[in-house]
């Protein structure tokens, strides 16, 4: 089965005192990521368009649709990731990753259908309760998270991203035969 392009915004704030991610909690009988912690996104629908302008329609689209947060038009969406769902998954994502930062003045509103619950958390904070149990994250959300906690603000994260988003490569873990998901 092919993978299903989709687009995922890693939404930030905070300055000098810290670099702060919104994640979201997708919902308990969602088909694909139940109860996960998330960043907001999902597939690409016919009315984003075609190619890398769909994707980024497609994050800005299901960022509104699932907390309210609506990007101004002209608002900048760096490239950070791209991870592609294992051959052996029964759901697949070709799923690029946008950085943004949050506008000013404008808070979740969680929308209770496929989204549940919206947090602000520093990646580290994400890690740990992930660690302590009941706040599940996938492997690829987890792996964001390991990398986004050496960033000390959202502007010194952004800079570095723009550095390199013509390089982004795909990241395509495999499905052992024991289950676990690893990176080859």
């Amino acid at each position: 089965m092919s993978a299903r392009p989709a687009a995922t915004v890693i939404l930030l704030r905070g300055g000098t005192g810290g670099l702060e991610l919104l994640m979201v909690k997708r919902n308990p009988s969602a088909r694909f990521m139940a109860a996960h912690w998330v960043f907001p996104g999902g597939a690409v629908d016919p009315v984003d368009g075609v190619g890398e302008r769909a994707l980024a329609a497609a994050a800005r689209r299901e960022l509104r649709e699932e907390t309210g947060i609506q990007l101004a038009a002209d608002a900048e969406l760096v490239l950070y990731a791209r991870w592609i769902t294992p051959e052996r998954a029964p759901v697949r994502f070709d799923t690029w990753f946008y950085l943004a930062s949050a506008p000013e003045g404008q808070e979740p509103a969680v929308d209770e259908a496929e989204i549940v619950a919206a947090r602000w958390l520093t990646p580290q904070r994400a890690i740990e309760l992930n660690a302590r149990g009941g706040f599940e994250l996938a492997f690829p959300t987890r792996r964001q998270l390991e990398q986004l906690a050496g960033f000390a603000s959202a502007e010194h994260l952004l800079t570095r991203s723009r550095e390199r988003a013509d390089i982004v490569e795909p990241v395509m873990p495999v499905i052992t035969d024991a289950g676990e998901i690893v990176l080859p």
